[in-house]
């Protein structure tokens, strides 16, 4: 890939997504734009890279972004965030907002759902305690691809291989040929929408919890600070906020802190209470 078109792309994935790529990466920008220009009935990535010169296709921008930002995900991934949201979170939560009875929770970033329905299944484990009570788990992801496989809660053995305890496999999920099926029992809990981590999402109120895990690894440190202070703005002021082990909030913005002796896990500064 010649520098000018690696430049035109790199441009686009910034401005997009967030993504922030090198120029080290150049080789797998273009292995992963290889299958989006055939499908689009172009012999190369550098017809490609001409056709965007000369106009910004919306379904081909999509489809470009969506092929660079589509990262794998496991259950129960960094089994350490489940174990603080089981042991820390929802104990917290359950005595905080036993008037209200509740709790919303949002999964950012969710690529094929794994994470939230990690979750589900955490809630369910809670079924006793949480009788009475309205859990509002809501998952996005910017790719409509991996939207589309998340609601549909289709895995292969060898995802399911990856990190799910064996008495969830039996508990949640029934094998359709070399696949398992998510049960509707765990499916229907979580809501499915697509969006920007860029963009604010518009009329989806405060979040008891918010998982971003993972993320802001990719991103540069301006669009990190913007995304952590639109997360902190969907909050609610004694929420939690999840990142993943090598993120931190900290010399990125003082909206927010992090717990002692609790890696990953976060809250609203006092300052920033309100906002």
């Amino acid at each position: 890939m010649i520098p000018a078109d690696f430049a035109l792309f790199a441009r686009l994935l910034k401005e997009r997504s967030g993504l922030a790529l090198g120029a080290e990466k150049s080789y797998l920008l273009e292995s992963r734009l290889v299958p989006v220009a055939r499908k689009h009935g172009l012999a190369s990535v550098a017809e490609l890279a001409a056709v965007l010169r000369t106009r910004l296709d919306a379904e081909t921008v999509r489809d470009i972004v969506e092929a660079m930002t589509t990262n794998e995900s496991f259950f129960f991934r960094d089994i350490k965030p489940f174990e603080q949201f089981r042991t820390i979170v929802l104990p917290y939560l359950l005595k905080a907002r036993a008037q209200k009875r509740t709790i919303r929770i949002w999964s950012a970033a969710c690529a094929a759902g794994q994470e939230p329905y990690s979750l589900a299944m955490l809630l369910a484990d809670e079924e006793a305690r949480l009788a009475g009570w309205h859990v509002d788990l809501v998952a996005s992801d910017l790719s409509s691809e991996m939207i589309e496989r998340a609601r549909a809660g289709i895995y292969t053995q060898f995802e399911v291989q990856r990190g799910l305890p064996i008495r969830y496999l039996v508990r949640d999920f029934e094998p359709e040929g070399d696949h398992w099926n998510l049960k509707p029992a765990i499916r229907e809990r979580v809501q499915f929408r697509t969006a920007n981590l860029l963009e604010e999402p518009m009329g989806w109120g405060r979040f008891d919890v918010i998982l971003c895990r993972n993320v802001l690894i990719y991103f540069e440190r301006g669009t990190k600070t913007a995304v952590l202070e639109r997360l902190a703005r969907h909050l609610t002021p004694d929420g939690f906020l999840i990142l993943g082990g090598a993120e931190t909030t900290l010399g990125v913005t003082s909206k927010l802190e992090p717990l002692a002796d609790q890696r990953g896990l976060y809250r609203l500064a006092a300052a920033a209470v309100g906002v």
